[in-house]
């Protein structure tokens, strides 16, 4: 992606996220249909806000997106990770 590096199941806090690139601070997290249900959509809310709050950027997409259009979501991560590296240049 670009150059970037990402990682699988990286603990940050009391959380696994399912992808993070740590150099661009982006989080993805792939959920499946369980994650419409009240109870999980507050949880993912609270998950996203303690990311946040921790400097990461968070992208969330579906498992039938993944299947169904995944050039629409890599093209989604790739501009997330070039806006992140124009908010945080290199030193």
């Amino acid at each position: 992606m670009g150059g970037f590096k990402f990682r699988r199941q990286v603990p940050i806090g009391p959380y696994i996220a399912d992808f993070a690139c740590l150099e661009a601070m982006l989080v993805v997290e792939v959920d499946g249909e369980s994650h419409g249900t009240p109870n999980e959509k507050a949880h993912d809310e609270a998950r996203t806000h303690l990311l946040h709050s921790r400097g990461f950027h968070v992208y969330r997409a579906f498992n039938v997106d993944i299947y169904q259009n995944l050039t629409g979501v890599l093209e989604a991560i790739g501009q997330l990770l070039q806006d992140t590296a124009h908010e945080n240049p290199p030193h």
